[in-house]
């Protein structure tokens, strides 16, 4: 018997998941002491950064493609 599929769509849009990802991270690195913890968390962050511009871009209406 297969199993059926979880289709339930997120309450959020994927940018402000994004965000609040980026700004979790920020501020949990914020409390933390300079060391390889707070880096790997801050470089999520930025990694959140990056994945929202590029949501952005790709969902904007006339994508424009690299110069």
């Amino acid at each position: 018997m297969m199993k059926k599929r979880n289709r339930t769509r997120p309450a959020q849009s994927l940018q402000e998941r994004l965000t609040r990802f980026t700004q979790n991270a920020r501020a949990a690195a914020n409390n933390l002491p300079v060391g390889a913890e707070r880096h790997a968390l801050l470089q999520k962050a930025r990694d959140g950064e990056a994945a929202a511009a590029m949501e952005r871009l790709l969902s904007s209406p006339n994508p424009q493609g690299p110069k």
